[in-house]
């Protein structure tokens, strides 16, 4: 394929998932990246684990993703919430009968099914291991060069690429970001009691630690782990042995999971914040990291991702049933206004709770602590913050919701 209704640089999880989307509409795509597939699907390249949001999974049912991941994930049942382990909690707790908050996945299963189902779509023109090394977008649509030489086309160019996306930066497009100086310690262990499929947020003055469930392996009951540090101490945290890492873990966690072992290799990762100030220019549209990039705090970072790819698909298949051209200004401004405030207001929240939960002290403890019961308390409140959880809050795509478009 030389030719197709988009060209996307960037075929990670929201790249693909975009790719895979098109093509379940009946559009193609180009997708272009630099990435090895060998590598980035072997088991020890990346040892993170993401929640996906109940409206994601409808998502990647709605695109046959879904399929590729049965039995891989554990329900999220209950998510709680507390000011280190003060007394004094809030509990998410969905009724019975209703969707689970979410769903953990490994990010390698994720990344795996993403790009098996990208392999399999009739539409999709999968370039990996390729470089775009020259694109030039014009009133008369875009024009790749890659570095084996190849010429593509396509009406509208899609930015998928991750934080530092050099489509974004070519394109000039300010982008507001500071760093958190902290560090963000992935990996994960074994413990002795059942997680009831809890999802566990404890915030601490030095950074949250989160306990997020994963299904039980053959050494028994499993999470993962973020735990935010201080970037200073971030080398320190890896160089511990992994008896001493599981000590000072069980320490934060008052051994409510009872006796930590197996614990798989660590990682690190900086944190920091970047939104652009536009999400869209000339022929041209920003998915996921290369759009936002937040706090881990509310695991929130993926579903912003595909919470666009939901919406640029609508917006793009839409377009094409009204015989418009993809890269029409009208069709992008329309794109920009549905995500562009959402994923502003997500990201000024979790930053603006993790700031809040980082002011030391036993005023600041007491203060976080009383507002934590009242929350508890308000019902309708709760709700609220439930469906932010499960990504159905605000104007929702039609694939959030499990519809075709």
């Amino acid at each position: 394929m030389t030719q197709a209704d988009v060209l996307i640089l960037g075929g990670g999880l929201v790249g693909g998932a975009l790719a895979v989307a098109l093509d379940a509409h009946g559009l193609s795509s180009i997708v272009v990246d630099p990435a090895d597939p060998a590598v980035t699907l072997a088991k020890g390249f990346d040892g993170r684990a993401s929640a996906v949001a109940s409206a994601s999974g409808r998502m990647l049912a709605a695109i046959g993703i879904a399929d590729r991941l049965a039995g891989e994930g554990c329900e999220i049942r209950h998510i709680r919430v507390s000011d280190g382990l003060a007394p004094g909690k809030l509990d998410f707790i969905p009724d019975a009968d209703d969707d689970a908050l979410g769903t953990m996945y490994e990010n390698r299963l994720l990344r795996r099914a993403i790009h098996e189902a990208a392999v399999a779509a009739p539409r999709v023109d999968l370039r990996m291991k390729r470089k775009a090394v020259a694109v030039e977008r014009t009133a008369a649509g875009v024009t790749a060069t890659l570095d084996d030489g190849a010429e593509v086309r396509a009406p509208l160019l899609i930015a998928a690429e991750g934080r530092n996306s050099p489509t974004r930066e070519a394109a000039g497009i300010r982008v507001a970001r500071w760093s958190y100086d902290h560090h963000a310690i992935i990996s994960a262990f074994n413990h002795e009691r059942s997680h009831e499929n809890i999802a566990f947020e404890i915030f601490y003055p030095a950074g949250p630690f989160a306990l997020l469930p994963l299904n039980d392996d053959a050494n028994g009951h499993r999470s993962a782990i973020v735990w935010s540090v201080h970037a200073k101490d971030g080398p320190a945290m890896l160089k511990l042995s992994d008896r001493g890492f599981l000590a000072e873990a069980e320490k934060r966690m008052g051994g409510f999971l009872g006796g930590l072992s197996n614990l798989s290799p660590r990682s690190s990762y900086p944190l920091g914040f970047h939104h652009a100030a536009t999400i869209t220019g000339e022929r041209l549209a920003l998915v996921g990291d290369a759009a936002h990039g937040i706090h881990p705090i509310a695991g929130q970072g993926l579903n912003l991702g595909f919470r666009d790819v939901a919406a640029l698909t609508e917006v793009l298949v839409e377009g094409k049933r009204l015989g418009l051209d993809l890269g029409d200004a009208a069709l992008l401004a329309r794109y920009q206004r549905w995500r562009g405030l959402d994923t502003l207001m997500v990201a000024a929240s979790t930053d603006a709770l993790n700031r809040l939960f980082g002011v030391p002290g036993r005023a600041a403890s007491a203060v976080r602590r009383f507002g934590i019961s009242a929350v508890d308390r308000i019902a309708p409140l709760k709700e609220r913050f439930m469906a932010e959880a499960r990504g159905e809050s605000g104007e929702l795509p039609r694939l959030l919701q499990g519809e075709a478009v």
